[in-house]
């Protein structure tokens, strides 16, 4: 369907065996998000970036011939999209486009989202309402249905189309006052898009969801998201400026907002540069910046004044650990080096911060967003 449409998809394939698996990764190529074709909420999902991870997932996968793994091309660095829609057979109503803070590979139920979109051209958004109108009159459905999109440079790809309502549902009707779930439950019992009273959306203000986490509460689980989903709640805030929208968000959910102290930064070496200007903004605004060496010393080239922090695994001091215990430090920036993965390093430090209450990013997007929070607080 999507092939005789003209819609692009992640190359995918199954495996009801080791081998199966194996041959698929290396029919698609790493990374790979992989899957079991039987559960809900991104459970037992993860992103693999080489065959050692690969080995690690399938020693702890259930595998039989009627519980296949699903292996998908994982699109890096990818803007992700959700749209919720509702068609009658003959026409579409989309409620909202939402654009996701964290990059494609966060599950959308730990990702914040924005209404209306930030970073998204008019002509790529106008490509997505078409994409959304061909789908939901392609397949015929009536009612609500959900689809997820990523975008990797210029080029546009479904990743998933979800023939029901979604949880983004109640965030769409609370921003836009578009009620879709009441829209569709009609259309389900006869009442065409065309014989409904459809309120106009409301605009010229930024509403933004954001997640909320029950790590305080289950003691061991990693908080890095990933494509398994972990949040348990969701808050809601809305202003003129995306900034304070998201502000308001973050005020919402159990963790603080850091306006002055210490911020603790580590960072894969393809986001150093990105780092910069979020180091720069920071001190600037009075902070005082720890980096680990390798990141500390590309902010130094900068003219960023940065002190030192060993990595925990150097067992040197002081180690990220000890700042935080110490209370030196209100704020984390820590990109994992590998996303998802059996493979995670830093887990120790943000366990720490959950149990400290320390705010803490693990994506580049988050932390520019956070920085801008911070700013806007203060």
């Amino acid at each position: 369907f999507a092939e005789r449409i003209g819609i692009r998809m992640p190359r995918g394939a199954t495996g009801t065996s080791a081998d199966d698996v194996r041959a698929a990764v290396v029919k698609i190529g790493f990374p790979v998000l992989i899957r079991p074709s039987y559960v809900l909420g991104g459970r037992g999902m993860e992103i693999l970036a080489n065959d050692k991870q690969l080995d690690a997932y399938l020693e702890e996968a259930y595998l039989a011939p009627d519980k296949p793994l699903l292996v998908d091309e994982y699109l890096g660095h990818a803007i992700e999209l959700d749209v919720d829609a509702a068609a009658d057979g003959e026409n579409v109503l989309i409620g909202a486009v939402m654009e996701h803070l964290e990059e494609a590979g966060i599950h959308s139920g730990d990702s914040t989202c924005f209404i209306p979109t930030q970073n998204i051209s008019d002509s790529m958004i106008a490509r997505v309402r078409k994409q959304t109108e061909d789908i939901g009159l392609g397949l015929g459905i009536k009612g609500c249905y959900n689809i997820q999109f990523a975008i990797q440079g210029e080029d546009l790809y479904c990743l998933e189309v979800n023939p029901r309502s979604s949880r983004t549902v109640p965030f769409v009707a609370k921003a836009t006052g578009v009620p879709m779930a009441r829209i569709a439950a009609r259309i389900t019992i006869g009442i065409p898009l065309s014989s409904q009273d459809i309120p106009v959306p409301t605009s010229g203000h930024v509403a933004v969801k954001a997640p909320v986490f029950p790590f305080i509460k289950l003691q061991g689980l990693d908080p890095a998201p990933g494509p398994e989903m972990k949040s348990t709640g969701e808050v809601y805030g809305s202003d003129l400026r995306a900034d304070v929208a998201y502000l308001k968000a973050r005020l919402a959910s159990e963790v603080p907002v850091a306006t002055e102290g210490g911020a603790y930064l580590t960072v894969r070496d393809g986001d150093k540069e990105r780092l910069v200007p979020i180091a720069t903004e920071l001190a600037e605004m009075g902070f005082t910046i720890y980096a680990t060496p390798g990141t500390a010393d590309e902010l130094r080239t900068h003219g960023v004044s940065v002190q030192t922090a060993y990595r925990i695994a150097d067992r040197k001091h002081p180690d990220a650990l000890d700042l935080m215990r110490t209370g030196e430090v209100s704020f984390i920036v820590n990109v994992p080096t590998i996303s998802g993965g059996a493979v995670r390093d830093g887990n120790m430090m943000r366990r720490l911060a959950v149990e400290m209450n320390i705010p803490f990013v693990t994506t580049m997007s988050g932390a520019k967003m956070e920085v801008a929070a911070i700013r806007a607080r203060r």
